[in-house]
């Protein structure tokens, strides 16, 4: 007897995908630890020193890599880290780099937003949620290509309104 499956593939689809991975200086400074790991164990064996050296800094520099949320757009939804909303319940983005990038991330931040930022990272995106019943007023994400990211936004919405 064969099995058969019906496989649907929507028409929105992965539109963008990005990992906030941490920048190559957070990287360095994080492996700085191996070798301030082998200095304590180094009274004790040498060997020992630099296999405790080794794993202290490999592991950390991948564990802060394993741990860097992603942004995707895909199947009419944004996921920024492990949250998710529906496009289409997500008003025309603000896109910011620079000094107003700093003040979207800080003075002008609502405490009562979402946001998903990461240091190192210059640009943001903030998405105004027009859902009248979210407490969330606002979404705001860290991105290396804000305007990628806005623009996968703004064709996946189109794209789940035409679906309707």
């Amino acid at each position: 007897m064969q099995m058969s499956s019906t496989h649907v593939e929507t028409p929105v689809g992965l539109r963008y995908r990005e990992r906030l991975s941490p920048s190559l200086w957070v990287l360095v400074a994080a492996a700085v630890c191996g070798p301030m790991a082998a200095l304590v164990f180094s009274p004790i064996d040498t060997t020992l020193a630099l296999v405790v050296g080794a794993l202290v800094g490999v592991g950390i520099v991948a564990l802060l890599v394993a741990g860097s949320p992603t942004l995707e757009v895909r199947d009419g939804m944004l996921r920024a880290g492990r949250a998710r909303i529906p496009v289409d319940l997500l008003g025309d983005p603000v896109i910011s780099t620079g000094d107003d990038a700093r003040t979207a991330r800080g003075p002008e931040l609502d405490p009562r937003a979402w946001h998903v930022i990461r240091g190192g990272i210059d640009g943001v995106a903030v998405f105004p949620v027009v859902d009248p019943d979210d407490p969330t007023p606002v979404w705001v994400v860290s991105s290396r290509t804000p305007d990628r990211l806005a623009a996968a936004v703004r064709r996946a919405r189109e794209a789940v309104q035409e679906q309707r």
